[in-house]
């Protein structure tokens, strides 16, 4: 497998909290762009990040702890929403990032990034999400099984590699073929990052993205949304919702494509994530 496929793209890693936090990244001196996946990893991420580089900015799409490359091991605790978005900020601290950034998020890490946004973690210029959650929209079911601490116990190396092939596929869509899903499935074949999503999955609370709709409402910063309209668990319904909501917020729709759109029309979500971003 070859992460580094793409216009300059590499993978490194920074020391936050003693591990070592793995992130992909592209260019070298324009402005930051955070990039936060969910219940998969930073692969979600890496079809645009030559492009956001070619547009002049610096994409940087981090493991959360314990899961995809990073080191560490999540816990019950340490995987709420709250405590992985006091983590992106001791990763952003690592990497020196200071003053305005932009964030993107995907499924689960966007309820990280509206949290930096809404309680004022860091200084959030602009905010992408794709196909985030949002609202009382999650946790889906294939992911909140795993909420029951029997299940999440009773749960064999081959199941949870099972479960997550299938729903990889169908979030995949059109895009899904063998050796994609192989790569999108390859961490998993690891034992602690296992346990992190079991961790992920337990830890997964609505609670979490409906709280900050109140400050959310009050919020002046500039919003994308890019959705792929044939998600059936993140429903473009929650986007537009979002959009009448909340103010300042854009929808992007992507038709033919499922929960990651980044793998089925990559130049587009590009180009509207770099314009966004660039303006």
């Amino acid at each position: 497998m070859n992460e580094a496929s793409g216009t300059g793209v590499s993978r490194t890693e920074v020391q936050v909290d003693g591990e070592a936090a793995s992130y992909l990244t592209a260019g070298r001196d324009g402005p930051v762009v955070l990039l936060l996946h969910g219940t998969y990893w930073s692969r979600v991420w890496l079809p645009v990040l030559g492009r956001l580089a070619q547009a002049g900015l610096r994409p940087v799409a981090v493991d959360l702890p314990g899961l995809g490359r990073s080191g560490g091991e999540l816990t019950p605790e340490t995987a709420t929403v709250p405590a992985l978005a006091d983590w992106i900020t001791r990763f952003a601290s690592a990497l020196k990032i200071s003053g305005p950034i932009a964030v993107a998020g995907h499924d689960i890490g966007g309820a990280i990034a509206q949290h930096l946004l809404a309680r004022d973690l860091l200084e959030v210029r602009r905010l992408a999400l794709v196909n985030s959650v949002a609202y009382d929209s999650w946790p889906a079911p294939h992911v909140a099984r795993f909420r029951d601490p029997a299940v999440a116990a009773a749960v064999t190396a081959d199941g949870l590699l099972a479960a997550r092939r299938q729903a990889v596929a169908s979030a995949l869509a059109d895009a899904a073929t063998e050796q994609l899903i192989a790569e999108y499935l390859d961490p998993w074949t690891n034992p602690r990052v296992r346990r992190s999503w079991l961790a992920m999955a337990g830890a997964a609370d609505n609670r979490y993205t409906l709280d900050l709709v109140p400050a959310l409402r009050r919020s002046t910063t500039p919003k994308l949304l890019i959705w792929g309209e044939d998600d059936s668990f993140e429903k473009v319904e929650y986007a537009e919702k979002f959009a009448l909501e909340i103010p300042r917020t854009t929808l992007v729709r992507i038709p033919r494509a499922d929960h990651i759109p980044t793998e089925n029309a990559p130049g587009q979500i590009a180009k509207a994530l770099a314009d966004f971003f660039t303006t």
